[in-house]
């Protein structure tokens, strides 16, 4: 099972897919329906929002064995 940072970075590449430029932790709070702020908290306490991922692949259609296992 991938570890938060993995988690991160494959939602920023799929993320990247769709628009033409980097992707920042602000589109990816954005994605996952959650504040900066929050997004923040989470990231420095590196602790994964199981959720907000789980539904975010569920709007986009997306199979969450691709988000959290290699």
């Amino acid at each position: 099972m991938r570890d938060f940072e993995a988690i991160i970075s494959e939602l920023k590449l799929y993320l990247a897919s769709s628009k033409n430029r980097k992707v920042l932790d602000k589109d990816v709070a954005d994605a996952l329906d959650m504040s900066q702020a929050n997004f923040a908290t989470i990231k420095r306490r590196n602790s994964t929002p199981y959720r907000n991922i789980l539904e975010f692949c569920n709007k986009e259609e997306l199979c969450c064995r691709d988000m959290f296992f290699e």
